[in-house]
């Protein structure tokens, strides 16, 4: 799908702050982060919305979420994670992905209202994405 944003990072057309990658899937920095670090796991596979996935690739998608949220409490020194999936209501690309956010006790955010923070720059973009692929990397190795 060429119109499809997230299709042309996949793809290498758009650039984007690759943290992971594999056949079936793709994590990259979310280039409006709520917090440094939020992530937005993708699958290759063109699927619109949550209903498209197999069981199969959403158990994929779940393992990959949860070696992040790991990922980021080890490498960014989160006390936690948010994760989140919108479907079709509030899902600004339509690609299934979800949100995986690093989270500390009184980071600020409340309920739904997600108030999104730059980066400082691209330098500290890299140095974020690059934590947490060396976190997934260790992960994966043990």
């Amino acid at each position: 799908m060429t119109s499809c944003i997230f299709c042309q990072i996949i793809a290498g057309t758009i650039p984007a702050s690759i943290v992971f990658e594999n056949s079936t899937l793709v994590v990259f920095l979310d280039h409006r982060p709520l917090f440094p670090g939020h992530c937005l796991l993708v699958p290759r596979q063109h699927l619109a919305t949550l209903v498209d996935v197999e069981p199969e690739l959403f158990a994929l998608l779940s393992a990959q979420a949860r070696q992040l949220a790991i990922a980021m409490e080890e490498a960014l020194e989160a006390q936690g994670a948010f994760l989140a999936i919108n479907n079709r209501v509030s899902q600004s690309v339509p690609h299934v992905h979800i949100h995986v956010v690093p989270r500390t006790k009184g980071d600020g955010l409340k309920g739904f209202f997600w108030p999104r923070q730059k980066y400082r720059g691209p330098e500290h973009m890299e140095e974020v994405r690059s934590k947490l692929e060396v976190g997934l990397r260790k992960l994966q190795q043990s």
